[in-house]
Order: structure tokens, then sequence, then C-alpha cells
């Protein structure tokens, strides 16, 4: 399994990267938030997670080991995949998903696209006793990508999350109309993925 990457980043996406490790170059992906962390030529240093399917070995790659870890703990659970691990990750913080599993928050984990009532009850069910003891942290806001057509490529990376293109579209109009300063993506990115969570 590949627990971690090092290298110079040979391309930001919204929620991808690739990294060059020894003149090979990884396809990362990410959560938009540790994307926009990232530079082209900046060093790198994720912590990796490998899924392997009969069809594909994908790479997710996070910014510490607690995001990991999370991510490979929910897709313990029956019906959860990397993509709706990842959107998890996406929607929210590590330690709030962990505070809402083990408080039973189900109107919480159902914000996540992909997630219903039922499997929300199902990851309380099995995950309640696994999620160890939830710490506040204050981890510090990512930096903002640079783009030209900031609202297609943040609608963009929603539906990549599993929202749909009018769901998409809606949140970003909404927040762009909320708040005509904000112009980066990943500000926008945060505030609709805040709109759809409500």
């Amino acid at each position: 399994m590949i627990a971690n990457l090092r290298g110079p980043v040979l391309h930001v996406g919204l929620d991808q990267v690739v990294v060059d490790v020894g003149g090979v170059g990884y396809l990362v992906h990410t959560t938009p938030a540790t994307a926009a962390a990232l530079r082209t030529g900046q060093e790198a240093d994720l912590s990796t997670s490998l899924v392997v399917r009969e069809d594909a070995l994908t790479l997710y790659g996070f910014g510490g080991t607690d995001e990991r870890d999370l991510f490979e703990l929910v897709q313990t659970v029956s019906g959860v995949g990397p993509r709706i691990a990842l959107a998890m990750l996406a929607v929210a913080a590590p330690d709030e998903i962990r505070s809402a599993i083990a408080e039973g928050d189900i109107p919480r984990l159902v914000k996540t696209p992909g997630v219903g009532k039922k499997g929300a009850e199902r990851i309380v069910l099995e995950l309640k006793d696994k999620v160890g003891p939830v710490v506040a942290s204050s981890a510090p806001e990512a930096p903002a990508a640079p783009a030209s057509t900031q609202h297609g490529q943040v609608s963009e990376a929603l539906v990549g999350l599993g929202w749909s293109a009018k769901q998409a579209d809606d949140a970003v109009a909404k927040v762009a109309a909320a708040d005509p300063e904000l112009t980066e993506v990943s500000a926008l990115l945060k505030a609709a993925l805040r709109e759809l969570g409500r």
C-alpha cells in the first residue's frame, strides 16, 4: 500500500493533484481544501490511501493521517465507498464527522451527497464505538487557488462530489449574490458547501 507521497506538485486541479515522485507523476484525488492548499512547483507531503478495484488503482491524498484514517474507517461501513468517504471530508472536518457519528447526529451526516437517512444510521451504528475521542481542532483555512472561470469550476467540483448540476449551480449563484467580493475558487467552494449543508 502507498501510505505517503512526497515530491513537487506538477498539476493542481479542484479535487486532484499530480505529484512527481522519482520521475513518476502520481494522480492523487483529494478534497477541494487539500488541493487548494497546494501550488504547482511546491513540495507536497500527502498521506495517501490506495483503493484497489478490479479495473483501477486509485490514489487518494490527504493533508494528514487523521483525514486518511477517517477516510479508511468510514469505508468499512457497508455501502460506503471512497467517493462518499471523500465527499464527507469535503463537507466537514474530521472532528466534525467524528462528533456527528459519536452523537448520532443523523441530520448532519445526511448533508453529504450520497448519504441518505438509512446510510447515516448504518454509519452511526457501525462506527459509534470506533471513532475515538473527539478533540476540537483549529485547522488553518486553505489558501485559494487562482482561476479564470471560478463559478464553473466550483460547480464542477460540487457535481464531482455528488450534487446535481442544478443544486451546484444554485448554491454557487446564491453565495455569489450574497457576497460579490467572494471571487476566489476555494472561498466560493467553502461557501457553496456550507450552503448545501444547510
